[in-house]
């Protein structure tokens, strides 16, 4: 008996359209009447001219290249993108779709294709649709991820299929999302501005590289002395850390737990508080009877990652503020350093550490080509300065830290509102076609 046909309709519907027929499946190149790529060549850049886009562009949203007129002309003499068109990246990262939603002349790079607007879709449905779980796996399906970079081919492309309800269905489907992405948008709007003035009021807390005392201080610190400035060998010491990869780290049972420098880079906060991150243990069947009693950290402790990829990243760093009585070591690629005497109150260092002051000198004091890494010999040639009244400290710790907090809770309702929309787009769109 032959299988019965999946039928193509999304869980949820709208109520004017839920006894309304199936969905169409269509072939990207049935519905559009030309798709097709931009330029091959590398251009000419000039400082002014006709914007040139390429996937860091349409991922970021910002115009950072340009190009003759000449050499626009030239790129677009065939084909030439417009408002309405559907413009997509299909080398590097592949997949991220924007309507051409503005009215200026632009040309593009070969990593990115045009799907020219029709009358037989709506093109901000149709780019909603782009995003959906079920068009992003078929494009990765269609993909060649193990070319470097990785991409899908234009012929691969147009035969990506398409999902369509009736027009007013899919007028109806693109208004609620478009919605929904406007309010995400002002969201992280806020939160872009939050992390400015964070970045703002740094610079200006903390005194600047030359200089011994910060431009903005509290009004009972103002007639205080000037900060102290020491080598970081003179304030610090280091202690033992391991070299666990991932693979010997567990999230489900452990005694002992460990620090990644991965974690360091992509999710710690800065100041530690082992009761809000998620931290693995060392595998149950490591010997933990060899590890050093100096390995354990304490609060206080300043954990930096020696290693990374991006200079940015180099020697970014956390320190240690509540451990709940917990075992935590320090694991592959990071450095534990400890006050030799205890000039800084806990919480202070953690912000001191992301300052412009110490970042710019880990960065000088970086080696390596394509991984950057720092030891503690150079690490301890770095000068360290803060203010030698830990009520200064404490204000300045208490006044960033509640301003962290402010940003944390915007964070969260950004990621909310982004977790909800691809909730929904689940159930806009159909997740299974024969």
């Amino acid at each position: 008996m032959p299988e019965k046909k999946k039928s193509v309709v999304p869980r949820l519907r709208f109520p004017e359209f839920r006894d309304a027929e199936e969905w169409e499946v269509k072939r990207l190149k049935h519905i559009s009447p030309y798709i097709f790529d931009g330029t091959h060549q590398t251009p000419n850049y000039i400082e002014k001219g006709v914007p040139f886009f390429s996937v860091e562009n349409i991922v970021s949203g910002k115009k950072n290249k340009y190009i003759s007129m000449e050499d626009h002309l030239a790129a677009t003499i065939k084909n030439k993108p417009e408002k309405g068109d559907i413009l997509i990246t299909r080398i590097g990262n592949i997949g991220f779709s924007k309507v051409v939603d503005w009215d200026y002349e632009f040309s593009i790079y070969v990593t990115l294709a045009v799907v020219k607007k029709s009358e037989l879709f709506n093109s901000q449905y149709l780019h909603c649709y782009f995003q959906s779980e079920y068009c992003q796996k078929e494009i990765l399906s269609k993909s060649l991820l193990s070319a470097v970079p990785c991409k899908i081919n234009m012929d691969e492309l147009q035969k990506t299929k398409v999902l369509l309800p009736s027009p007013p269905e899919q007028q109806k489907i693109a208004d609620c999302l478009s919605s929904l992405d406007e309010v995400i948008y002002l969201e992280a709007q806020k939160l872009d501005a939050l992390k400015a003035h964070k970045k703002s009021l740094m610079q200006q807390l903390f005194p600047r590289e030359g200089e011994t005392t910060p431009r903005l201080r509290f009004p009972e610190f103002r007639d205080a002395e000037e900060w102290e400035v020491e080598r970081f060998g003179e304030v610090y010491s280091f202690h033992p850390t391991n070299s666990f990869s991932r693979d010997k780290l567990s999230y489900e049972s452990g005694m002992i737990k460990n620090i990644h420098y991965g974690d360091i880079h992509t999710k710690f906060a800065v100041l530690f508080d082992i009761t809000k991150e998620q931290v693995p243990y060392l595998h149950p069947s490591l010997d933990i009877e060899k590890l050093n009693h100096e390995a354990y950290c304490k609060e206080g402790d300043i954990i930096l990652a020696d290693a990374s990829e991006d200079i940015d990243d180099i020697g970014k760093s956390i320190e240690i503020v509540n451990l709940n009585g917990e075992k935590v070591v320090s694991g592959l690629h990071t450095i534990m350093a400890r006050q030799k005497l205890p000039k800084l109150i806990v919480g202070f260092g953690g912000y001191l550490f992301g300052t412009a002051y110490i970042r710019e000198q880990i960065k000088r004091e970086a080696q390596g080509a394509k991984v950057l890494g720092i030891s503690p010999i150079r690490l301890s040639k770095i000068s360290v300065i803060y203010p030698s009244i830990k009520a200064e400290q404490q204000k300045i710790a208490d006044g960033l830290s509640s301003l962290y907090e402010v940003i944390n809770l915007q964070t969260q309702k950004v990621d909310a509102l982004k977790a909800h929309k691809k909730g929904l787009m689940q159930q806009l769109f159909p997740q299974e076609v024969d």
